[in-house]
């Protein structure tokens, strides 16, 4: 059913008459609008687990390559997408690799991970006024399908997207994809993707009110729809107040539940944050909430091969409260409270921190109900603002991570550093 929706929408959008925009008309050419950039990614991961768990960490040297063509001229443009990765592994450590969480090279059947890995792909994509169909391998940021970039290497998808914004605010979006390359695995069908649907948009109602609502259907596995409504107060001239509520609502397949030995088949999660920003400095509070009877709380992400997961991206999760840990288990309850300092007024433009505490509880098990975790986040970032390595980022993020015994069952105690050095280079 959500497959025939598609295809109508899909079918409106490419015959719209009454257009408020046309890109198309402004298309310089193929080669005009082209673009080649390589991104050069160092990363390290380190997870100190506790409760006697194995530490775990990977660490590892990547060059990601996109290219992008323009559109022909005329009334449909004709152009391409692509991409090329490699990532070499700097630790090479069968006792340290292999958690699901850091999943920078997968293990083989060995037990050793990868010493390198390399795939690409290639996308071509159609463009009539402002509607735009792409078919190929892309990386999808939406709601309810978003690819995972917060590793070494991100994720990838095949599929079908259309995108349009024939009027000006409004942004619609309508695929289908199946399958699903893993950001730690070569080849484009590696993350067990039967298919998914998607469809949704998003209105910019005024300048300070906009809103979204989107819809997935991952084959036999689960439906899930999505709602955000965002509102910034402007107060003075450097001073705002934004709230921001998403929810999620996924509906587990029976087939998926009894396969999987699941209790419960649907979860419904919500976040609301209320950020206050007064020149260099914001402050957050939040609050998280999750509800439904699945013991697997709000699922999303993960490989469905070999983690049991759903396959919708490893960046579908569009909460407040979700760092380390998501808060996202069954009944769980988590408020946060969050500070960020912009350090260009005090003279160090490019450099900025942050630091969050959330405390989560009321969380229930397959043994046990009342369990608690809290986590203190904190992050520093710089970005060169100029000369030879302009735009080169540093990013050091750390997380003190504490489950209580009650919810060891879905959490694990430990203390997470991550260290990614990013260097954009424009070629062309």
């Amino acid at each position: 059913m959500l497959n025939k929706r598609i295809s109508l929408i899909a079918l409106g959008m490419l015959s719209a008459t009454q257009a408020m925009a046309n890109d198309q008309a402004e298309s310089k050419g193929f080669v005009e609008d082209s673009s080649l950039k390589v991104l050069l990614r160092n990363a390290y991961m380190n997870r100190d687990f506790k409760d006697g768990n194995p530490d775990k960490s990977e660490w590892g040297q990547a060059a990601i390559g996109t290219f992008s063509s323009g559109f022909t001229q005329g009334t449909v443009g004709v152009g391409v997408d692509a991409f090329g990765l490699y990532a070499l592994n700097l630790e090479r450590s069968e006792d340290r690799s292999g958690a699901q969480g850091i999943d920078f090279f997968k293990t083989g059947d060995s037990g050793q991970p990868a010493d390198d890995l390399s795939k690409g792909g290639a996308a071509i994509k159609f463009r009539l006024s402002s509607t735009t169909l792409t078919y190929g391998d892309q990386m999808p940021a939406l709601p309810v399908l978003n690819y995972d970039n917060s590793r070494l290497l991100p994720e990838s998808y095949t599929g079908t997207l259309i995108t349009s914004k024939e009027i000006n605010g409004l942004q619609l979006d309508a695929g289908r994809f199946t399958a699903e390359s893993r950001k730690s695995a070569e080849g484009h069908d590696s993350g067990g993707l039967k298919s998914i649907n998607v469809l949704g948009g998003s209105y910019q109602f005024t300048e300070q009110f906009k809103a979204a609502l989107y819809a997935s259907d991952v084959e036999d596995v689960l439906k899930k729809q999505y709602v955000n409504a965002n509102y910034v107060f402007p107060i003075d001239k450097d001073q705002s107040l934004a709230l921001d509520f998403n929810g999620y609502r996924t509906k587990l397949e029976d087939s998926y539940v009894r396969e999987n030995g699941i209790t419960g088949d649907d979860n419904k999660i919500w976040s609301l944050a209320a950020t206050f920003i007064t020149g260099p400095h914001s402050f957050t509070l939040a609050h998280q909430r999750s509800t439904g009877d699945s013991n697997l709380g709000y699922a999303y992400g993960g490989y469905q091969k070999d983690q049991g997961r759903v396959g919708d991206g490893g960046n579908t999760i569009y909460l407040a409260n979700s760092y380390w840990s998501d808060f996202n288990a069954e009944d769980e309850r988590s408020w946060q409270v969050g500070y960020g300092l912009d350090f260009s007024t005090f003279g160090v433009p490019g450099l900025s921190y942050n630091v969050a505490y959330v405390r989560g509880d009321n969380i229930t098990t397959s043994t046990s109900e009342g369990g608690t975790e809290r986590e203190i986040f904190n992050q520093i970032k710089y970005v060169v603002q100029s000369g030879p390595a302009k735009d080169l980022s540093v990013k050091l993020r750390s997380s003190v991570l504490r489950v209580s015994q009650k919810s060891s069952e879905y959490n694990v105690s430990g203390n997470e550093v991550r260290v990614f050095v990013d260097y954009p280079i424009n070629i062309f």
